[in-house]
């Protein structure tokens, strides 16, 4: 059974998180992102849910500073290619970042670099899965969940990259 709670944020306003038994399944940083997320899932409202609960005080920790990784088994639903890259992002440091071609290379498949901008786009757990840290070869912020670069900026302020 798939659960939910929402959640207040400076940077984002309210987002919703999705859990399943332990695990993370989705974060949506909009309500329409959310209503997309929840036909799919069709989950019950459970803010007081142990597990949820835990997720949203580690996330606070994060958007305060003080949590630099997470804590909490996340489980992701996409294609193998994507599996593949949301995987490589996990291991992109805090505070640091890494470009589309550099994702594309720790991967064996160079020539994928567009393709790890789309499964950087279709990521279901942002923040946590930090494709925020992934920009353009030339530094610029490229699209984050599809065009939102302003939110993109601001957790890359909050890590203090920018």
């Amino acid at each position: 059974m798939y659960k939910y709670s929402e959640m207040k944020t400076d940077i984002f306003g309210t987002i919703y998180i999705l859990a399943r038994e332990m695990e993370l399944v989705d974060i949506s940083l909009s309500e329409e992102d959310w209503e997309v997320a929840n036909k799919k899932y069709d989950a019950s409202y459970a803010p007081d849910d142990a597990t949820l609960v835990e997720i949203k005080n580690q996330l606070e920790e994060y958007f305060r500073g003080e949590r630099k990784k997470f804590s909490f088994p996340i489980k992701f639903r996409g294609t193998v290619f994507q599996e593949q890259v949301w995987n490589e992002l996990l291991n992109i440091p805090y505070g640091e970042t890494r470009c589309y071609a550099d994702i594309a290379n720790a991967i064996d498949n160079p020539k994928a670099v567009r393709a790890v901008g789309q499964a950087n786009r279709k990521n279901p757990i942002p923040i946590v899965v930090p494709c925020h840290r992934v920009i353009g070869k030339d530094r610029s912020l490229t699209g984050y969940t599809g065009t939102r670069t302003d939110l993109k900026e601001k957790l890359l302020e909050l890590e203090g990259v920018l």
